[in-house]
């Protein structure tokens, strides 16, 4: 699962095309099309060893090709018509392209708790977009390294190349819709709207502190099996229409309250009611969101970095603005921004932990008090440290970089919120260039160890940490050719899918395989790590054949997880029992064509997914001018009952 390559060091040579990039080292070219489906060999491979054999379910996909050993390059991410079907790249997927270069000479790093004044050499805006969406970035013309850059290129590997490819075909698939309708309950595969079906949707649980962050567990389960699992198209939101002479523009950005399903737009903010699609609310913004947090307070608030106009090709806009957003009222609270040195901050994260709203970048960080804006600290300025983002939830992690580039060491912070002071720290081992934060509490950090993943995915280990001391509990080890999570950490922190942790347990999907049937269907699981130990637990919960299992989130005890269907069926919502290991339907979505075209364009990978209270909400993190359909859509809602 190695990390994409860093970026350029000099923008792209086509102005407005894609998020704007900071500097840093040269992609691979992207091909034009997508890699075609893999030749079945003449004996399919078993799958990762997970202490016992998969066994396989009655499936529904079509014959399958088996999966082969991990080939030099990788075929595209799964999207299309379904899993178990000749695919295509996903929409919305953009490859991590940003890197941050040195940082000045080598100074001894200070603590935190003072103001930052100059904070290495300013950043200076790249082309349109300037930061890469939630989750993702977008992306670029490949480019040679600027001359005099230390530590050379990173080396590109063939995945890294095959990756990077499907951007461009998802450019071409990602675009503007006209329509926004309810469900009518129709089931007409030859309508070219997602209407039709039987399911339903609720809250992720995303408060701040509690299980939504993927860390501690706490209470009773509260998503039950409705009656009838079925579900039905709730609503849809057309994708939105990017400004004449821009090609892509962030959409990040979706949240679940009691009441309100809120998902960004271009340059605003929309509550829609959870079961019908009604605007309750809509806040204009001055700009793009460019970043977001999924924790969510328990009075409704968030934390956003939006941008303070539109960008055009001569004005791309740096992502300097950090607000917090009243989910309930559909208001803005406030916003703030900081200086490096006489130049604007233009974060690439925000998080909230402890009532601390907190940002970071390679060019400076900042933190607020979540109910006043007043700032509350900031990281020593430092040529030699910086803190490239942090992790929020019941805790605040910082995740602090300092040495040269060639001799980088990651320091894992807990962070006292109010004051900023380091109340715990690991030093992980020098070399390791990336860490993200799985969760808070207890705390889980991913990280890919030597560039040894070789996916793309950014993990090759998970480090289990002691909260109170900052001692190592465990390192967990998740060869990238076996487990199937991945995490942005260049920028987003804490941004992590297919991973989530609770019962001092790591729940990670393994990657597909061949299901050990007749033909050639394919499947994967959801596994336990005891955090502890490092070690499995020896617990799995089957995909099913020709099923792609993801985990989503904890509730309480147990596992949410999503299962991304065959081409021939709808896909499902599970619920894993956190000891037994017990699976139970909460949600089947519809089989018919229409419904299933837009559900397969939310890969679990690529996409934001929210679930609770028996509803499911799918969304894409952008807009583009590019499309080969008619109609697209940015959001997809499903419900029972």
């Amino acid at each position: 699962m190695s990390q994409p390559p860093p970026p350029p060091n000099q923008p792209p040579q086509q102005p407005g095309f894609g998020p704007p990039q900071e500097p840093s080292e040269p992609q691979p070219p992207a091909p034009s099309a997508p890699a075609t489906p893999p030749t079945p060999p003449a004996q399919p491979p078993a799958g990762p060893d997970l202490n016992k054999a998969p066994q396989p379910q009655p499936g529904y996909g079509y014959p399958q090709a088996p999966g082969t050993p991990p080939p030099a390059a990788p075929p595209t991410p799964p999207q299309g018509p379904g899993y178990g079907y000749p695919q295509q790249p996903p929409a919305g997927y953009g490859y991590p392209a940003q890197q941050p270069g040195p940082y000045g000479q080598p100074q001894q790093p200070g603590p935190y708790g003072q103001q930052p004044g100059p904070y290495g050499q300013p950043q200076q805006p790249g082309p349109y977009g300037q930061q890469p969406p939630y989750g993702y970035a977008q992306p670029t013309v490949p480019m040679q390294a600027q001359p005099g850059q230390p530590g050379g290129g990173r080396k590109i590997n063939a995945q890294v190349a095959i990756i990077v490819s499907a951007v461009v075909a998802i450019a071409l698939i990602v675009g503007g819709g006209v329509w926004y309708a309810n469900s009518s309950g129709k089931d007409d595969d030859k309508q070219t709207t997602a209407e039709g079906g039987d399911t339903k949707g609720g809250e992720g649980d995303g408060k701040e502190g509690g299980s939504g962050d993927g860390g501690a567990t706490t209470g009773e389960a509260k998503e039950k099996a409705p009656a009838a699992t079925g579900s039905k198209v709730l609503f849809q939101v057309p994708s939105p229409k990017v400004p004449k002479g821009v090609t892509t523009i962030s959409i990040a950005g979706s949240w679940l309250t009691d009441s309100v399903y809120a998902k960004s737009g271009l340059s605003e903010i929309t509550g829609y009611d959870r079961k019908t699609g009604t605007k309750k609310w809509t806040l204009d913004l001055p700009g793009p969101v460019c970043a977001a947090t999924p924790h969510i307070t328990e009075d409704d608030k968030t934390a956003i970095v939006h941008k303070p106009a539109m960008p055009s090709k001569t004005d791309p806009q740096a992502c300097t603005e950090v607000a917090v957003i009243d989910l309930a009222a559909g208001s803005k609270v406030w916003t703030k921004t900081a200086k490096s040195g006489t130049m604007p901050v233009s974060f690439n994260n925000v998080t909230i932990g402890g009532g601390t709203v907190a940002a970071g970048s390679t060019s400076g960080g900042a933190a607020w008090d979540l109910a006043t804006g007043d700032e509350r600290w900031a990281p020593k300025t430092s040529d030699s440290c910086y803190d490239a983002g942090y992790g929020g939830g019941a805790q605040l992690v910082a995740v602090r970089k300092c040495g040269s580039y060639d001799q980088r060491q990651l320091h894992i912070q807990n962070v006292d919120p109010k004051s900023g002071d380091i109340l715990a720290e690991y030093k992980m081992d020098e070399g390791i260039e990336y860490a993200a934060v799985v969760s808070t509490d207890p705390l889980v950090v991913a990280a890919d160890v030597g560039d040894s993943a070789g996916d793309g995915s950014g993990i090759s280990d998970f480090f289990s940490i002691d909260n109170e001391t900052g001692k190592l509990r465990a390192r967990l080890s998740a060869p990238g050719d076996e487990f199937a999570a991945r995490c942005d950490a260049i920028y987003k922190v804490e941004n992590c899918t297919g991973v989530t942790v609770g019962n001092d347990r790591l729940y990670i999907a393994t990657e597909e395989h061949d299901s050990g049937g007749d033909s050639y269907s394919q499947t994967n699981e959801v596994v336990a790590f005891d955090l502890a130990t490092g070690k499995q637990t020896g617990q799995r919960a089957d995909a099913g054949e020709n099923y792609e299992i993801f985990p989503l989130r904890m509730d309480g005890p147990n596992v949410i997880a999503y299962k991304r269907p065959p081409y021939d069926k709808g896909g499902q919502v599970v619920s894993i029992d956190g000891e037994s290991f017990k699976e139970t339907v909460l949600m089947e979505n519809p089989s018919t064509e229409a419904v299933r075209d837009v559900e397969s364009r939310m890969s679990p990978d690529y996409s934001e997914i929210q679930f609770g209270q028996g509803g499911l909400y799918m969304s894409s993190v952008y807009a583009s001018d590019f499309t080969s359909r008619e109609k697209e859509y940015s959001v997809i809602a499903f419900g029972t009952g």
